[in-house]
């Protein structure tokens, strides 16, 4: 049982581990939490919870056909993942000039939780060298040598969830206090920032994709 929740405890960290580095996820997160509100902003964290705690499964669960699958065509998914990211920048900055000029109440009447949460899923999703992420953390911590007790994979799963989510969390309220704090100057700047960072990584992306051709 202290094995158990030793390893429910370390995966909880490798969660947040996984979440917390600055990525367009991270960026949209704080971006949402500013524009529509603090749920917004949780319910887009999710998406990429999700996402991770699926890249986790597959490894802690060893489905090597899925790996395999998914590490074969992250190359197409990798130029989806970099248009996706070129587009969502672009209609932010599209935004941002239609909320300065109506006060910043668009945001709000237009943009659902559900759309925050599957669009941080697939944007997540279209990076499937993160199962080589999970693997090399796994074994460098020794995870999958000691994954043989009842319900330990599952658990394993659980923390990487639970340890990314609450990242987000976090993020959201972080986002939502500043907001409250510097008022709508500091939400112009975050939606023009939002745009400049996600267009970066979608210009990253497709530029890593025709390096490697």
């Amino acid at each position: 049982m202290t094995d158990l929740l030793i390893l429910f405890l370390k995966s909880i960290g490798i969660g947040i581990a996984i979440a917390a580095p600055v990525g367009p996820v991270g960026v949209l997160c704080m971006r949402r939490a500013v524009s529509v509100g603090r749920l917004s902003a949780v319910t887009t964290g999710l998406g990429a919870a999700t996402a991770d705690a699926f890249y986790a499964s597959v490894t802690a669960f060893g489905l090597t056909a899925i790996a395999d699958l998914l590490l074969q065509y992250q190359t197409p998914a990798a130029l989806v993942g970099g248009v996706f990211l070129l587009i969502l920048a672009y209609r932010i900055a599209g935004s941002s000039a239609t909320a300065k000029s109506l006060g910043g109440n668009v945001e709000v009447s237009t943009r659902s939780h559900l759309t925050g949460y599957i669009s941080t899923f697939f944007l997540t999703m279209t990076n499937p060298a993160t199962i080589l992420s999970f693997a090399a953390i796994f074994a460098g911590i020794g995870f999958l040598q000691n994954l043989d007790q009842e319900y330990s994979a599952i658990i394993l799963v659980s923390g990487v969830f639970l340890g990314s989510a609450l990242w987000w969390v976090i993020l959201a309220n972080i986002a939502t206090a500043l907001k409250k704090r510097l008022g709508i100057r500091f939400e112009r700047y975050v939606n023009l920032a939002s745009a400049a960072v996600i267009g970066i990584f979608g210009v990253i992306a497709l530029a890593s994709l025709a390096i490697k051709v």
